[in-house]
Formats: structure tokens, C-alpha cells, sequence
């Protein structure tokens, strides 16, 4: 929280405090406004509806609150969402039937793909809302690469590691290319990324290139930089990117506007690599973030929030992240834990 809103929220009157923190908790449970009678009979404090009216005026000059029909009830605002996230949420653990319900998703035998395809299912129907995991890099020893010819212009990477996964892209070939040369590539790059790991490789290919020039000619090395490049796992890679959950925001669209900001959410999920290079904002700091409306640039147009947390392997570095989106009346309290308790969960699955 910024010290402005600290600020304000510590000069608040205990009453104000209160009709503003019975508004946002009415709003994140029904998304509904809430009026001065209502309040008069949740305040702890037995006072006046036209009092009431008056805390709520000032709240709304405040910017905390706004009134989105002519009637009394109030709503709060983006600026009063945040106030309420940073400074007036309690965040505890997660419900143990929720961590038993996410851990029991885990096979033994499973691979990482299909753990982290469970995970994303799992916080998806828990949470009611869209989920996304960010898998990890791969960092495994290469094994063996391959170039397959598809079209003149065009070939498949094949890359095989020391784990037994396997990675393949299709890429644009130079011009001019000839099968001997898409051999003589391959030969090149199995003898200097054998027992390397892709980044290991990729920091060292030109080097390699300009080391061993004797052994190939220049449209060859063309060809193993172009096949390297493509075959390295960025951070805008958008197989990294699992999505699930997408039918939760549809029943959860209760008018044509709620239903038009969710198919505007299916068009920015549809941009997976720009989710992708977004979520990966998480490894500039430890924790759970939350991201409220036009906070998140990528959102801003469906009006969704985005609670998300890294998750970090044995030696605490950022290798993914796992997030969930939805509207921005999400049940911050419930889902801030059960994401935390997933980025831990991840971490500790993929460190194994």
C-alpha cells in the first residue's frame, strides 16, 4: 500500500472503516451495491440510516466508493478494491480440505507436464475462476538434436534431453540450403551441445561457430543459429502457458455487460505470449501479487483481476508462476492462500 492510502486508511473513522469494509466484503460476495438500511442492521453499532448515508457520501468523495445506479447503494471502486486488498483483508492458511483437495491431484509416476496440467485443473474448479501456470524452463542436459526437412524452406527441430523429454518447433530454413548442409547442422550442434544445457548452449553457439568455422560453411552456421534460436525456451514461449478453467468465468456472467467482458478475457487468454511475458513480472519479487482491473494493462479492457505467485525449485529461483483470473469481485481472502499454497506445492513437486 502506498503511504497516501495508509494514510488515509489509518486517519478513518472507526465507523467509516466499518460501513466501508461491510460494502467491500457485500460486494465480493454478491456483486451487488449495498444501501444504508442494509448496513443499519450489519453495523456494529446501532446508528441512523441518514448517518450511514453521510459515511457513505464522504467515502465516495474519497474515491473509495461509487454509485453505479440512481439508488443508495454503493459499490466500491478500483482505488477502494486496492485500499481493501492491502489494508483491511486478513489473509490466513488455506482451508485444509482445499490443500488436500489440490495435493491429492498428484500422481507419483506423473510427468511434470501432466503434474502441472493437475495442479491448473485442480485450482481452477477450487477457485471458480480461470487459472494459469507458467511451467518451468527446461534446464535438462541435451541429449540429441535433430533437423527434419518438411519443405524447401522449412525444417522441424527436434530436441531430445538427457530426462527423456522431448521439444520440437518448425522454422524457416536460409534459402538455399541443401540436405548435406541440414545434416552437416545437426552434426555440428550434437558435437558442441551434447551434456549442455539450451541456455548453456545458446551462450555459446557463436562462439562455437567462429571456434570450428573450418568445419562449416556460412550458410550451415545460418542454419545452427536459426535452429538454435528457435528451439530456445524464452520466456515468451507459449507452450509454457497452461490455461484452465475458462468455463468458470462464463457461468459466472450474470448480464450481457459481465458476459461481454468475459468473451473480451477469452480474446486476451487467446494472446499467450503476452500472458506469458506478464506473468513472468512475478520474478521481480517473492510472493502472491494481485493485479485489480486496469492494473493489469493486459486485462484492463475485460475488467479482470489477477491473483498470481511464483514458484521457485530447491535452490529458491523463480522457475514459473500460477496465477488466477477472473472478475474483479474475486474472494481475494479464499484465493490469495490457495495460490500461495500452490506455488509452494510446485516448488516443492518440481524440486523432486
Amino acid at each position: 500500500m502506498d503511504e497516501k492510502s495508509k494514510a488515509l486508511l489509518d486517519d478513518m473513522h472507526p465507523r467509516m472503516r466499518e460501513v466501508f469494509q461491510r460494502i467491500v466484503e457485500g460486494y465480493l460476495d454478491t456483486g451487488e451495491p449495498t444501501g444504508s438500511r442494509t448496513l443499519t442492521r450489519q453495523l456494529s453499532e446501532k446508528v441512523s440510516a441518514a448517518t450511514i448515508r453521510n459515511v457513505m457520501q464522504d467515502l465516495e468523495h474519497l474515491g473509495l466508493l461509487d454509485s453505479p445506479h440512481v439508488s443508495a447503494g454503493r459499490i466500491p471502486t478500483q482505488m477502494g478494491l486496492r485500499m481493501f486488498v492491502d489494508g483491511v483483508m486478513e489473509v490466513g492458511d488455506p482451508d485444509e480440505a482445499d490443500q488436500r483437495k489440490i495435493a491429492s491431484t498428484l500422481g507419483e509416476n506423473d510427468t511434470v507436464t501432466a503434474k502441472l496440467d493437475r495442479l491448473t485443473s485442480a485450482l481452477s474448479g477450487l477457485t471458480q475462476g480461470a487459472s494459469l501456470v507458467l511451467a518451468p524452463k527446461q534446464s535438462a542436459p541435451i541429449k540429441h538434436i535433430e533437423f527434419v526437412p518438411l519443405a524447401q524452406d522449412r525444417a522441424l527441430a527436434v530436441l531430445v534431453y538427457a530426462n527423456g523429454n522431448v521439444e520440437n518447433r518448425v522454422f524457416e530454413t536460409p534459402m538455399g540450403q541443401t540436405p548435406s548442409q541440414l545434416r552437416e547442422a545437426v552434426n555440428f550442434l550434437n558435437a558442441v551441445g551434447q551434456g549442455k544445457t539450451l541456455e548453456e548452449l545458446q551462450r555459446s553457439i557463436a562462439v562455437e561457430i567462429t571456434r570450428r568455422r573450418n568445419e562449416i560453411d556460412s550458410l550451415t552456421a545460418d542454419l545452427v543459429q536459426m535452429g538454435v534460436s528457435v528451439l530456445q525456451d524464452d520466456d515468451g514461449n507459449p507452450d509454457r502457458l497452461i490455461v484452465r478453467g475458462r468455463s468458470n468465468l462464463l457461468d459466472n456472467a450474470d448480464n450481457a455487460e459481465t458476459l461481454d467482458r468475459v468473451r473480451m478475457l477469452f480474446d486476451d487468454l487467446e494472446r499467450k505470449q503476452d500472458i506469458a511475458q506478464f506473468l513472468n513480472l512475478t520474478e521481480e519479487g517473492e510472493g502472491v501479487r494481485i493485479f485489480i482491473g486496469s492494473e493489469n494493462k493486459l486485462f484492463s479492457l475485460s475488467g479482470s483481476s489477477l491473483v498470481v505467485s511464483p514458484y521457485m525449485n530447491a535452490d529458491r529461483k523463480v522457475i514459473g508462476a500460477v496465477g488466477v483470473i477472473g472478475p474483479t469481485r474475486l474472494n481475494y481472502g479464499r484465493i490469495v492462500p490457495i495460490v500461495n499454497y500452490t506455488a509452494h506445492l510446485m516448488g516443492r513437486v518440481l524440486s523432486d
